[in-house]
Protein backbone atom coordinates (compact mmCIF):
# COMPACT_ATOMS: atom_id res chain seq x y z
CA UNK A 1 0.00 0.00 0.00
CA UNK A 2 2.94 2.24 0.38
CA UNK A 3 3.57 4.49 3.21
CA UNK A 4 -0.25 6.60 4.34
CA UNK A 5 1.62 9.41 5.46
CA UNK A 6 3.30 10.08 1.49
CA UNK A 7 1.21 12.26 -0.92
CA UNK A 8 0.86 10.94 -3.76
CA UNK A 9 0.60 12.75 -7.39
CA UNK A 10 -3.34 13.19 -8.56
CA UNK A 11 -2.09 13.01 -12.12
CA UNK A 12 -0.63 11.10 -15.14
CA UNK A 13 1.98 12.88 -16.79
CA UNK A 14 2.02 12.01 -21.02
CA UNK A 15 3.98 9.94 -22.80
CA UNK A 16 5.71 12.03 -24.99
CA UNK A 17 6.09 15.37 -22.75
CA UNK A 18 7.88 17.32 -25.87
CA UNK A 19 5.18 17.42 -28.16
CA UNK A 20 5.32 20.31 -29.79
CA UNK A 21 1.57 20.72 -30.63
CA UNK A 22 0.35 19.53 -27.00
CA UNK A 23 2.25 22.11 -25.30
CA UNK A 24 0.95 24.67 -27.91
CA UNK A 25 -2.72 23.59 -26.79
CA UNK A 26 -1.66 23.45 -23.35
CA UNK A 27 -0.49 27.15 -22.96
CA UNK A 28 -3.67 28.19 -25.04
CA UNK A 29 -5.85 26.86 -22.20
CA UNK A 30 -3.62 27.96 -19.56
CA UNK A 31 -4.13 31.30 -20.83
CA UNK A 32 -7.77 30.96 -21.21
CA UNK A 33 -8.59 29.45 -17.82
CA UNK A 34 -5.80 31.72 -15.58
CA UNK A 35 -4.18 28.24 -14.14
CA UNK A 36 -0.71 28.69 -12.56
CA UNK A 37 1.04 25.72 -14.06
CA UNK A 38 0.55 22.56 -16.02
CA UNK A 39 -0.12 19.76 -13.71
CA UNK A 40 -3.56 21.80 -13.30
CA UNK A 41 -4.45 20.42 -16.96
CA UNK A 42 -2.84 17.13 -16.75
CA UNK A 43 -5.26 16.46 -13.32
CA UNK A 44 -8.43 17.38 -15.33
CA UNK A 45 -6.99 15.56 -18.16
CA UNK A 46 -6.60 12.41 -15.29
CA UNK A 47 -9.97 12.61 -14.14
CA UNK A 48 -11.60 12.50 -17.58
CA UNK A 49 -9.10 9.40 -18.52
CA UNK A 50 -10.25 7.80 -15.49
CA UNK A 51 -13.98 8.32 -16.18
CA UNK A 52 -13.63 7.61 -20.18
CA UNK A 53 -11.48 4.25 -18.90
CA UNK A 54 -14.41 3.27 -16.34
CA UNK A 55 -17.21 3.43 -19.12
CA UNK A 56 -15.82 2.03 -21.76
CA UNK A 57 -15.14 -1.09 -19.01
CA UNK A 58 -19.09 -0.94 -18.24
CA UNK A 59 -20.40 -0.56 -21.67
CA UNK A 60 -19.59 -4.27 -22.04
CA UNK A 61 -20.97 -5.63 -18.90
CA UNK A 62 -24.23 -6.78 -18.51
CA UNK A 63 -24.53 -7.12 -14.74
CA UNK A 64 -26.06 -6.40 -11.79
CA UNK A 65 -22.47 -4.94 -10.52
CA UNK A 66 -22.05 -2.88 -13.60
CA UNK A 67 -25.56 -1.53 -13.98
CA UNK A 68 -25.02 -0.41 -10.15
CA UNK A 69 -21.59 1.06 -10.79
CA UNK A 70 -22.79 3.05 -13.85
CA UNK A 71 -25.52 4.83 -11.56
CA UNK A 72 -22.74 5.71 -9.58
CA UNK A 73 -20.65 7.16 -12.29
CA UNK A 74 -23.70 8.78 -14.03
CA UNK A 75 -25.08 10.57 -11.32
CA UNK A 76 -21.81 11.76 -10.14
CA UNK A 77 -21.11 13.41 -13.42
CA UNK A 78 -25.07 14.84 -13.63
CA UNK A 79 -24.80 16.19 -10.12
CA UNK A 80 -21.20 18.26 -11.38
CA UNK A 81 -23.42 19.64 -14.72
CA UNK A 82 -20.69 17.39 -16.87
CA UNK A 83 -23.99 15.58 -18.15
CA UNK A 84 -26.98 16.46 -19.12
CA UNK A 85 -30.24 14.83 -17.41
CA UNK A 86 -31.07 11.66 -19.92
CA UNK A 87 -27.95 10.89 -21.39
CA UNK A 88 -25.75 7.51 -21.85
CA UNK A 89 -22.90 5.57 -20.94
CA UNK A 90 -21.46 6.52 -24.22
CA UNK A 91 -22.41 10.34 -23.74
CA UNK A 92 -19.04 10.22 -21.44
CA UNK A 93 -16.66 9.46 -23.87
CA UNK A 94 -17.57 12.50 -25.44
CA UNK A 95 -16.23 14.67 -23.05
CA UNK A 96 -13.56 17.16 -23.62
CA UNK A 97 -10.98 18.90 -21.18
CA UNK A 98 -12.68 22.20 -21.66
CA UNK A 99 -16.13 21.11 -19.90
CA UNK A 100 -14.35 19.74 -16.78
CA UNK A 101 -12.50 23.13 -16.88
CA UNK A 102 -15.93 25.06 -16.54
CA UNK A 103 -16.93 23.43 -13.56
CA UNK A 104 -13.84 24.50 -12.05
CA UNK A 105 -14.39 27.39 -8.91
CA UNK A 106 -12.57 29.41 -10.67
CA UNK A 107 -14.30 29.85 -13.62
CA UNK A 108 -17.33 29.55 -12.01
CA UNK A 109 -16.77 32.40 -10.03
CA UNK A 110 -15.71 34.49 -13.12
CA UNK A 111 -18.90 33.47 -15.08
CA UNK A 112 -21.13 34.48 -12.30
CA UNK A 113 -19.39 38.40 -12.51
CA UNK A 114 -17.95 38.16 -9.14
CA UNK A 115 -14.64 38.62 -10.67
CA UNK A 116 -13.09 40.76 -13.54
CA UNK A 117 -10.81 37.85 -15.11
CA UNK A 118 -10.00 34.38 -14.34
CA UNK A 119 -6.51 35.56 -12.40
CA UNK A 120 -8.79 37.92 -9.74
CA UNK A 121 -11.36 34.91 -9.51
CA UNK A 122 -8.05 32.63 -8.32
CA UNK A 123 -6.72 35.21 -5.97
CA UNK A 124 -10.78 36.08 -4.77
CA UNK A 125 -10.99 32.18 -3.82
CA UNK A 126 -6.57 31.47 -2.51
CA UNK A 127 -7.16 35.01 -0.23
CA UNK A 128 -10.21 33.04 1.06
CA UNK A 129 -13.05 35.50 0.39
CA UNK A 130 -15.28 32.91 -1.10
CA UNK A 131 -18.07 30.96 0.31
CA UNK A 132 -19.48 27.63 -0.84
CA UNK A 133 -22.48 27.52 1.14
CA UNK A 134 -21.47 27.55 4.48
CA UNK A 135 -17.98 26.51 3.69
CA UNK A 136 -14.87 28.16 3.03
CA UNK A 137 -13.26 27.04 -0.30
CA UNK A 138 -9.70 27.88 -1.19
CA UNK A 139 -8.74 25.54 -4.04
CA UNK A 140 -9.51 27.36 -7.48
CA UNK A 141 -9.56 23.37 -8.92
CA UNK A 142 -12.65 22.42 -6.70
CA UNK A 143 -15.57 20.83 -9.05
CA UNK A 144 -18.43 22.89 -8.32
CA UNK A 145 -22.05 21.12 -8.57
CA UNK A 146 -25.13 22.07 -9.90
CA UNK A 147 -26.45 22.34 -6.52
CA UNK A 148 -23.77 24.54 -4.79
CA UNK A 149 -23.45 26.79 -8.05
CA UNK A 150 -26.07 28.90 -6.61
CA UNK A 151 -24.85 29.19 -3.46
CA UNK A 152 -21.32 31.03 -4.22
CA UNK A 153 -20.71 34.03 -2.78
CA UNK A 154 -18.61 36.17 -0.48
CA UNK A 155 -18.10 35.77 3.20
CA UNK A 156 -19.54 38.30 5.23
CA UNK A 157 -17.21 39.45 6.48
CA UNK A 158 -15.20 40.16 3.31
CA UNK A 159 -14.53 43.34 2.33
CA UNK A 160 -15.99 41.60 -1.18
CA UNK A 161 -19.22 40.99 0.61
CA UNK A 162 -20.22 44.93 0.46
CA UNK A 163 -21.47 46.52 -3.19
CA UNK A 164 -19.29 49.85 -2.33
CA UNK A 165 -16.32 47.86 -2.75
CA UNK A 166 -14.04 49.35 -5.65
CA UNK A 167 -13.57 45.64 -7.18
CA UNK A 168 -16.97 45.26 -6.85
CA UNK A 169 -18.22 48.00 -8.62
CA UNK A 170 -16.03 47.85 -11.81
CA UNK A 171 -17.35 44.16 -11.76
CA UNK A 172 -21.08 44.78 -11.95
CA UNK A 173 -20.68 46.96 -15.01
CA UNK A 174 -20.89 43.95 -17.03
CA UNK A 175 -20.65 40.03 -16.68
CA UNK A 176 -17.79 38.72 -18.95
CA UNK A 177 -20.50 37.93 -22.21
CA UNK A 178 -21.74 41.61 -21.40
CA UNK A 179 -18.11 43.02 -21.49
CA UNK A 180 -16.85 40.25 -24.67
CA UNK A 181 -19.80 41.96 -27.07
CA UNK A 182 -18.81 45.35 -26.12
CA UNK A 183 -15.20 44.49 -27.34
CA UNK A 184 -16.47 42.72 -29.99
CA UNK A 185 -18.51 45.74 -31.13
CA UNK A 186 -15.35 48.21 -30.25
CA UNK A 187 -13.45 46.43 -32.75
CA UNK A 188 -15.70 46.73 -35.47
CA UNK A 189 -16.21 50.24 -34.31
CA UNK A 190 -12.52 51.15 -34.96
CA UNK A 191 -12.47 49.32 -38.56
CA UNK A 192 -15.14 51.39 -39.56
CA UNK A 193 -13.20 54.70 -38.43
CA UNK A 194 -10.07 53.41 -40.06
CA UNK A 195 -11.93 52.36 -43.26
CA UNK A 196 -13.91 55.99 -42.88
CA UNK A 197 -10.04 57.71 -42.57
CA UNK A 198 -8.28 55.22 -45.47
CA UNK A 199 -11.44 56.17 -47.68
CA UNK A 200 -10.65 60.81 -46.77
CA UNK A 201 -6.95 60.26 -47.86
CA UNK A 202 -7.52 58.84 -50.93
CA UNK A 203 -10.28 61.97 -51.54
CA UNK A 204 -7.67 64.62 -50.53
CA UNK A 205 -5.07 62.75 -52.75
CA UNK A 206 -7.38 63.35 -55.38
CA UNK A 207 -7.96 66.51 -55.16
CA UNK A 208 -4.47 67.70 -54.51
CA UNK A 209 -3.59 65.26 -58.08
CA UNK A 210 -6.70 67.66 -60.12
CA UNK A 211 -5.19 70.88 -58.40
CA UNK A 212 -1.77 69.73 -59.83
CA UNK A 213 -2.50 68.92 -62.67
CA UNK A 214 -3.37 72.66 -64.66
CA UNK A 215 -0.63 74.27 -63.16
CA UNK A 216 1.44 71.73 -64.73
CA UNK A 217 -0.12 72.93 -68.11
CA UNK A 218 0.21 76.71 -67.63
CA UNK A 219 3.95 76.07 -67.04
CA UNK A 220 4.16 74.10 -70.79
CA UNK A 221 2.43 76.62 -72.03
CA UNK A 222 4.74 79.91 -70.95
Amino acid sequence: MGDPKKFRKKYETPAHPWNKAAIEEQGKVRKEYGLRNRREILRVSSFLRKYKKLAKKLIGRATEQGEKEKQQIMGKLLRLGLLKPGAILDDILGLQLNNVMDRRLQSVVYRKGLARTMSQARQFITHRHVLVGENEITTPTYLVSLEEEAQIRFKENSTLASEDHPERARVQKGTPEEKKKEAEEGKKESKEEKGNRKEEKEAVKNTEEKTEEPQTEKVQAS
